[in-house]
């Protein structure tokens, strides 16, 4: 006998994602989408008004904008122009539990990336979040475990919005396809170099537009300083993400995006043996700015077990060919194989072949009609998987963003403790140095938690 559900068991029902046999996917707000709703919106929450925001406005302009968080009320008149209509926050915790919510696009500082998206992930909200996703291995395994348990109703993205340039995919073709035969080493870097002595020191008290215990956020305890507001919109970034307690630097600035040109092709999981090198000694306060980070990536189905490294901030991989300066690409990758070299930025690749088969007889291109299709706009990738039903089909969702940027931060972590590492990824410890472990997590203030 069929009955009309209870309305509670209703709201039960709408909130797990899929009305099967419908065709329509359900969002956490009980929004219905597909076939005879396409004109539907997302009830998106802005958290980070202003800056890397401002790169998101046209997309959320087709969606519906109902609040909008930011601790600088200065940076508040950017974003409420737009949408008018949307509710104002200073705190983040409160304005993830806004009424009827879908959806939370995230541009604050990178330490408090980690722990919105979690909290969000534990609302069953679809996150953007800008990069970097986390900034320590622990964040990184915190987000990926809760977002594995959801995946199947939630659409995530991190801000690699690079990703869509159709040189990935080109790139990813030819390597897989064997334009240098059987790959054998990848090599990445960044050139940027951003040195700093030490944490700004005290400059007197904020202003009352900032709300600098919410900027802190899950940071411990640190002076106002103005120079960390000082930079431009969209790259104020570059004024604090060095200092361990508020960001990676390098590794989680424009390594987010320059890894992910070699990530894209790998298909790899995490690693199993981590060394880092820099000319520099450990700061306390600022991370490195030249660094070498290598990691022994596990085989898959298609290629051997790999040895992929990251250089940074004048530490530079030997050019394959003395007509080629590796130095004029700032961000770039290397891939080696036994039939020749591969070289590319965002947006090109040079293929060198091995003098001594320089024929290429051997490389058989795919057809067009096989080509991946472009990507397209990136941030509209993560809004149509909330809406279209395959939610774990965005590009840089938080599985493979969150392993990328976990091989990163044990970069970072071996540089720490002076040493080879040895990784167990699947219990998240290093095995060959209990100390080293001290370095997968850092330390929060009291009464701030992931888990919230």
């Amino acid at each position: 006998m069929n009955e009309t559900p209870h309305p509670l068991n209703r709201r039960h029902f709408l909130r797990t994602g899929l009305a099967v046999g419908g065709g329509l996917t359900i969002l956490p707000s009980g929004t219905l989408f597909g076939a005879e709703s396409a004109n539907n919106r997302l009830n998106v929450a802005l958290i980070g008004a202003y800056g890397r925001a401002r790169a998101h406005y046209g997309t959320l302009k087709s969606e519906n904008v109902v609040a909008i968080c930011e601790v600088n009320q200065k940076n508040l008149p950017f974003a409420t122009k737009e949408f008018p209509k949307a509710k104002v926050y200073e705190d983040w915790r409160k304005c993830l539990d806004h009424p009827g919510l879908d959806a939370v696009l995230c541009c604050t500082t990178d330490h408090t990336h980690a722990f919105i998206a979690n909290w969000a992930l534990n609302r069953d909200l679809h996150v953007y979040m800008e990069k970097p996703l986390a900034i320590t291995v622990n964040e990184a395994r915190t987000v990926r475990a809760t977002y594995l348990t959801k995946k199947d109703k939630l659409a995530t993205q991190v801000g690699m919005q690079r990703h869509a340039d159709p040189n990935f995919n080109r790139l990813r073709e030819c390597i897989h396809d064997g334009v240098i035969g059987s790959l054998k080493e990848v090599y990445v870097w960044g050139n940027r170099q951003i040195p700093k002595p030490g944490y700004l020191p005290a400059a007197g008290p904020p202003p009352s537009t900032i709300n600098w215990d919410l900027w802190l956020g899950p940071s411990p305890e640190h002076p106002y300083n103005p120079e960390y507001f000082s930079g431009g919109p969209g790259a104020n970034c570059l004024q604090w993400n060095m200092y361990w307690d508020f960001g990676i630097g390098q590794m989680g600035d424009m390594g987010s995006h320059t890894m992910d040109l070699a990530w894209n092709v790998l298909d790899a999981g995490l690693p199993t043996n981590i060394k880092a090198s820099s000319p520099e000694a450990f700061n306390p306060d600022v991370t490195p700015v030249n660094l070498t980070a290598s990691f022994i990536l596990p085989p898959n189905d298609w290629r051997e077990q790999i040895r992929c490294t990251w250089f940074q901030g004048g530490a530079m991989p030997k050019s394959p060919s003395g007509g080629i300066d590796l130095n004029r690409i700032g961000h770039g990758a290397m891939f080696k194989g036994d039939k020749g070299f591969v070289v590319a930025d965002f947006g090109k690749r040079i293929i060198i072949p091995d003098g001594r088969s320089g024929n290429m007889s051997y490389y058989k291109p795919r057809p067009e009609a096989e080509l991946l299709p472009d990507l397209g706009n990136f941030q509209k990738q993560w809004t149509q998987a909330c809406k279209n039903g395959k939610p774990a089909a965005t590009a840089c969702n938080f599985e493979y963003s969150a392993n990328m940027i976990e091989t990163m931060c044990l970069g970072l972590a071996a540089f720490r403790a002076g040493g080879e590492l040895d990784y167990d990824a699947a219990k998240g410890v290093v095995t060959n140095n209990a100390e080293a472990n001290q370095y997968l997590t850092k330390p929060y203030r009291e009464g701030w938690t992931m888990n919230g």
